[in-house]
């Protein structure tokens, strides 16, 4: 049983728990480890992101809590960044890095508000193209984990969140296949686990975590890593359905699945 999870946001963002509920529940729990990873501050979707101000209370509170609760439980005090933020990022643990969306020329094409407006974007700036918009997507993932460097790729195919309302994008067709491998690619070399991410299943979403099986086997086969997240943005859903997947990185053929110790002690080594 894997008792940790590095994905989870409090009322500092989208969260609905302050960082101590939340604590407190992950010791009722039995984890050994919880890792906060507030949506880092964005000029785009601010709803969602903490302000600059927010930042600064976020990082205050988790290491004040990080030492009263030292002999209960490990504390660490991460950031979710996103592809179009500057913010310093070396204050943080560790980093997952995400795209929520990208720009398409001077306009802003968010992929995670819903099933609506991700099939107005595709019809509008992509000519009706789910498979452009897919590889547009893909890319930017890249490119975000290239320039922040971040420790771990959140919710790879975050751009089918809405797949059981509205099957937008055909994940068999071989545009699509294509656009995903090709990022697995190049991201594999730079040696981080991407995460089995459960937050669209907790929020009713999905019914299976991000990325689907034929993307996790495809990670396996060359060689990747993989992280169990909950995504939890509240405190009842930490390592939220982690009993039920536990056995789904073995069975795409993963030899193990990544801890925060495999986190801090690869962002160790970079230093």
């Amino acid at each position: 049983m894997i008792l940790e999870d590095l994905h989870t946001h409090t009322s500092y963002c989208d969260g609905k728990d302050s960082p101590e509920e939340m604590i407190k529940e992950a010791i009722k729990k039995g984890l050994c480890t919880i890792g906060f990873s507030g949506h880092i501050f964005l000029t785009y979707g601010t709803s969602w992101c903490m302000s600059k101000d927010n930042t600064e209370r976020y990082i205050a509170e988790i290491n004040a809590l990080k030492e009263k609760y030292k002999n209960k439980i490990k504390v660490l005090c991460g950031i979710e960044t996103d592809l179009y933020s500057d913010e310093d990022l070396s204050r943080f643990d560790y980093v997952i890095g995400s795209v929520h969306g990208f720009k398409v020329g001077d306009a802003y094409f968010e992929i995670d508000n819903s099933a609506e407006v991700l099939r107005n974007g595709i019809d509008r700036y992509f000519c009706g193209d789910a498979n452009l918009a897919a590889e547009h997507y893909f890319c930017s993932v890249v490119e975000c984990i290239k320039k922040t460097d971040a420790d771990i790729i959140g919710h790879f195919d975050l751009i089918t969140k809405f797949r059981n309302k509205d099957r937008l994008f055909d994940e068999a067709h071989p545009r699509y296949i294509d656009a995903y491998q090709r990022a697995v690619d190049e991201l594999i070399p730079m040696n981080k686990p991407f995460e089995i991410n459960m937050g669209a299943i907790s929020r009713g979403y999905r019914t299976t975590p991000y990325p689907s099986v034929p993307i996790l086997k495809y990670i396996a086969s060359k060689g990747g890593k993989v992280i169990m997240t909950g995504d939890t943005h509240a405190k009842e859903n930490l390592c939220y359905s982690f009993e039920k997947f536990e056995n789904l990185a073995n069975d795409c053929g993963f030899d193990k699945v990544c801890y925060a110790e495999d986190i801090l002690s690869n962002k160790h080594r970079k230093k």
